[in-house]
């Protein structure tokens, strides 16, 4: 999770919402886990809406290892995927997914829908909560200074 979170401080520093996700993958004979794949949001910087997170780790963990079943593979990433990343997670049939800080405005696994309760072809492990408080803290920094520098703009508008 340290490294996602990496990877959200470096989407903040680009003007991005701050989410980062890591994908890992374990060796099937050594057991060994490796990282495939390091992604932070990007739809501002490539004004794509497809720019989540968690889409860039996956493609670029299918990229990485030759094929879409990631199926021995744990995503992290510091923010609950929304319903598109969730979609997406399940079709790349993504073993397990550990995120930090919930999404109470579009979390797909638990906080506004649950997309494992649904009869879908592969439900992911789900695990929340991890490093919590330092990822919702960084979401909550970033609107703050976000909303801060508009006041700003704003005030300086009206002289």
């Amino acid at each position: 999770m340290q490294l996602a979170l990496h990877e959200a401080r470096t989407a903040a520093a680009m003007g991005e919402v701050p989410i980062g996700a890591v994908i890992v993958w374990k060796d099937k004979e050594s057991e060994e886990d490796r990282v495939v794949a390091l992604a932070h949001n990007t739809r501002e910087l490539q004004k794509n809406a497809l720019g989540h997170a968690e889409c860039s780790a996956i493609d670029m963990a299918c990229r990485t290892l030759g094929g879409w079943r990631l199926h021995r593979a744990t995503l992290y990433v510091t923010l609950e995927p929304c319903p598109m990343c969730a979609g997406a997670i399940v079709n790349a049939r993504i073993a397990r997914v550990v995120f930090g800080a919930k999404d109470i405005r579009a979390g797909a696994f638990g906080s506004v829908l649950d997309l494992n309760t649904y009869p879908l072809n592969h439900k992911p492990e789900i695990v929340s909560g991890v490093c919590e408080e330092e990822c919702q803290s960084l979401m909550t920094e970033f609107f703050l200074s976000l909303r801060k520098k508009r006041t700003e703009k704003r005030s300086k508008r009206d002289f």
